[in-house]
């Protein structure tokens, strides 16, 4: 890696952004939480009726089309023709009650001057259920999900396009927050200054080779395993 993340914020390095964009899942929620467990289960118990499989085959192209294509939805509706809707609707059938305010978090991304937006390939209900359980919705000016994207997800530059210009963003003042590492190049050409937000235990945490930092991640400004501190550590410097 041309440039090591920095693990600490630099408030100087966050003092021209005046447009905030998270992620949702894994983001604004730490991964051991693991609500995207439900989702995986969903997703394969669609595939599997959808297809008539069994369900370990369900599971592999489902994961295929995901690794394919950037999520499974698009890889459903590119190969099979589905309902976007109806999948969306049963992928987020879920139970959010894992999730618990988080007062510190609110606190933090209300403090941040300017205007802060969600930016998912999930759905605007799954979005608004996940912030609202987390005390924080109402810090946000809008999400922009994958219907708005019309369903090309992250990590397509004309998808972060669309979302840059229907909110008007000036890409030179904003700072993005990912959890994986392909989403974030796009915004990093784009100069917004990029944040991968990595599980508390790192090493230990089994992830998929394409989730991890590596060292050709150059892209990537600042790592962190804790998204509250970290937005502390820019409105309090």
């Amino acid at each position: 890696m041309e440039k090591t993340p920095k693990t600490s914020p630099d408030a100087a390095d966050f003092a021209h952004v005046r447009e905030w964009v998270f992620d949702l899942d894994n983001t604004l929620y730490p991964h051991h939480i693991n609500l995207f467990a439900q989702i995986d289960r969903n997703m394969t118990a669609y595939v599997q009726q959808l297809l008539q499989m069994e369900p370990d085959e369900a599971r592999a192209l489902q994961k295929r089309y995901y690794h394919e294509h950037g999520t499974t939805l698009q890889g459903l509706m590119l190969h099979h023709g589905i309902d976007p809707d109806g999948f969306l609707e049963q992928a987020h059938s879920i139970d959010y009650s894992a999730l618990l305010p988080d007062p510190a978090l609110g606190d933090a991304i209300k403090a941040l001057p300017g205007r802060k937006f969600i930016f998912t390939n999930g759905s605007v209900p799954h979005a608004q259920a996940a912030a609202r359980a987390l005390g924080i919705l109402d810090h946000f000016d809008d999400v922009f999900d994958i219907v708005a994207a019309g369903y090309l997800p992250k990590p397509a530059s004309a998808t972060y396009d669309k979302f840059a210009s229907l909110h008007r963003i000036d890409t030179a003042r904003a700072a993005m927050f990912e959890d994986l590492p392909r989403n974030l190049l796009v915004p990093k050409a784009l100069g917004m200054r990029t944040v991968l937000l990595v599980p508390r235990n790192l090493e230990a945490t089994l992830l998929e080779r394409w989730e991890q930092p590596t060292a050709e991640d150059d892209h990537i400004d600042y790592l962190t395993d804790d998204l509250a501190a970290f937005l502390g550590g820019i409105v309090d410097s």
